[in-house]
C-alpha cells in the first residue's frame, strides 16, 4: 500500500528530522473552528490526527478531555468529524490526516458504513485505541482494503514474541506509547530510556516507521528527534484552552506552538 502517510516520513527524512505529528479533538471548539485550526497548522505539521470527541477517553489525560467534553457539548457527532477531515483534505490533499477513537464507536456506527466513510472522506489512517492486536487483525485488514492504514500501538510492556508479530503485520506506522499514563503526563522516563526503548522496536523491521506520543512538549521534543516521528496532542490542547479562557485567537497561538515545535526539531 504506497500512501501519503510513508510519503511524508520520507520528506522529514530528506530534511534529516523526525516527522512532526499533530493531535486535536475535532470540533474543538467549534466544527468551523476546528477546521480552521487544522488548516493553519498543516502548514508546519507533517501529519494531522483527528480525535473522535469520547465522553470516556480512557487513554486521555486531562487537556484532551477537556477539548473533547467542549466538542461534545457543541454537538459534535461522527458525521461531523468526517466532514472535517474531507473538507481539510480538499484544500490539503498532500497532508496526511489520521482518524483516533475508540472500538465502541466504531461498532455502533457500523464498521462498513465507517470504513466507506473513511474512503469517501479521503482518510489516510486510523488509531482505535482499545483495540489492541491480535483482536485488531480482522479490522486492520478490513482497513488495508479500503487504502486506510491501521496503526498499531506498542507500549514498554510490549512483550518481544508479541512486538514482532505486531510489527509484521503492520501497515505504513507503528505507534509506540513512551509511558504507562495518559496523555499529556510529564515524562517519567528519561529520553534516553524512551529511545533505547524505541530503537529495539525499530531494529525488529526498519523499514517501519515508528512514531512515538505521550508526554512529547515544548521542553521534551529536541531530546527524542532521532525518532522517525513525534506526536504532540496535549500541548496543542492546552493552548486552545488558554487562548479560549483568555478570548485570545485560537487559530493564530494553536499555529505558534506548532512552528516553534517544528523549529526545535530542524
Amino acid at each position: 500500500m504506497s500512501s501519503l502517510l510513508k510519503k511524508a516520513f520520507l520528506n522529514a527524512k530528506k530534511e534529516s528530522r523526525p516527522a512532526l505529528l499533530t493531535y486535536t479533538v475535532a470540533g474543538d471548539n467549534t466544527k468551523r473552528k476546528s477546521l480552521e485550526i487544522l488548516k493553519s497548522i498543516s502548514e508546519y505539521a507533517d501529519i494531522c490526527e483527528l480525535g473522535f470527541p469520547h465522553n470516556t477517553p480512557i487513554a486521555d489525560g486531562g487537556q484532551i478531555q477537556t477539548s473533547a467534553y467542549r466538542a461534545i457539548k457543541n454537538g459534535i457527532k461522527i458525521n461531523d468529524v468526517f466532514s472535517i477531515a474531507k473538507n481539510f483534505k480538499k484544500s490539503k490533499k498532500n497532508t496526511p490526516i489520521i482518524l483516533m477513537g475508540y472500538y465502541n464507536m466504531i461498532f455502533q456506527y457500523n464498521e462498513n458504513k465507517f470504513l466507506d466513510k473513511c474512503k469517501k472522506s479521503k482518510v489516510d489512517g486510523i488509531i482505535v485505541v482499545d483495540l489492541p492486536y491480535p483482536e485488531n487483525k480482522s479490522f486492520a485488514s478490513r482497513c488495508k482494503k479500503n487504502g486506510v492504514n491501521f496503526i498499531q500501538l506498542v507500549s514498554p510492556t510490549t512483550s518481544q514474541i508479541r512486538l514482532k508479530k505486531i510489527i509484521k503485520d503492520s501497515h505504513d506506522m507503528v505507534y509506540y506509547i513512551s509511558m504507562l499514563s495518559t496523555t499529556g503526563g510529564k515524562l517519567k522516563v528519561s529520553p534516553k530510556k524512551i529511545l533505547e526503548r524505541y530503537n529495539k522496536i525499530k531494529n525488529q523491521n526498519k523499514s517501519k516507521n515508528v512514531v512515538i506520543g505521550f508526554g512529547i512538549t515544548e521542553k521534551t521534543i529536541k531530546s527524542l528527534k532521532k525518532a522517525d516521528g513525534l506526536v504532540v496532542g496535549s500541548a496543542i490542547c492546552k493552548e486552545i484552552s488558554k487562548s479560549i479562557e483568555r478570548r485570545q485567537n485560537t487559530v493564530t497561538n494553536v499555529t505558534n506552538i506548532v512552528k516553534r515545535l517544528k523549529n526545535k526539531i530542524q
